[in-house]
């Protein structure tokens, strides 16, 4: 079984292929690049680069998965654009995954941790966040919903899932150095947290287990999550 998973949701863009072999054998070839809003010039150009490596056709995958945020208004919107245009154009069921779910993923990978608050910053004084706890097939899974929250509100909202006040937990995500004065005695790692963007190799990883549970669906279905849904902004005067 073959399958792509790409993400564009926050500044960094990624793309990673796994091709697996008769013999049952798996290789992934990824790409990674930081590169803030020029991600509709690299995607599409890492794709055709790993798909080249590996010696294979978009037509010869089995599924897409993509990140579908949230982060990046505009990033979560490419992502989604480009995973749809070429799942359509090969008829291939997609899946979604989460962009905090990822980096989650990502901590237990590079890290062996098994609970995680994911932050990012969200701007407007608020961050995109999620805990998630890893499972017996070795995936984190989430315990709360995403959510956008102001930092100071944080530990609060996640009361009800988790002692984070007296069991801080593992931080990944940019909103931990953003909001650093509210939110650093939440986590067990201190300083800079070593994974502040997701990956799209993590997403494998979580995709590829939510195609086995016969989750794809089809390209016309795939939907971003934004979590904010609007973007506030001060009225001018006279137009209250």
């Amino acid at each position: 079984m073959n399958y792509l998973a790409i993400d564009a949701s926050t500044e960094a863009c990624s793309v990673a292929l796994q091709v697996t072999n008769s013999a049952g054998e798996s290789n992934v070839f990824s790409r990674y690049d930081l590169c803030p809003q020029s991600h509709s010039l690299h995607l599409l150009p890492m794709v055709d680069s790993v798909l080249t490596e590996a010696g294979i056709k978009l037509a010869e995958l089995d599924g897409l998965i993509f990140g579908q945020g949230p982060g990046s208004f505009t990033g979560v919107r490419i992502g989604v654009g480009v995973a749809q245009g070429l799942a359509f154009s090969a008829n291939l069921p997609v899946v979604g995954v989460s962009s905090l779910h990822a980096m989650a993923q990502l901590a237990f990978s590079e890290h062996q941790q098994t609970k995680v608050i994911a932050a990012i910053d969200a701007r407007m004084r608020e961050v995109y966040n999620g805990y998630f706890e890893l499972d017996e097939n070795n995936i984190m899974q989430p315990k709360s919903n995403a959510a956008v929250t102001p930092p100071e509100e944080l530990a609060a909202q996640l009361s009800s899932v988790i002692d984070i006040v007296n069991a801080p937990v593992y931080g990944v995500g940019t909103g931990w150095d953003a909001y650093h004065e509210h939110l650093s005695a939440l986590k067990t790692n201190e300083n800079t947290p070593a994974i502040l963007f997701p990956n799209a190799q993590a997403m494998l990883t979580i995709g590829i287990e939510a195609f086995k549970q016969g989750k794809g669906v089809s390209a016309e279905l795939a939907q971003p999550v934004y979590v904010r849904d609007t973007v506030s902004w001060k009225k001018l005067p006279g137009r209250e």
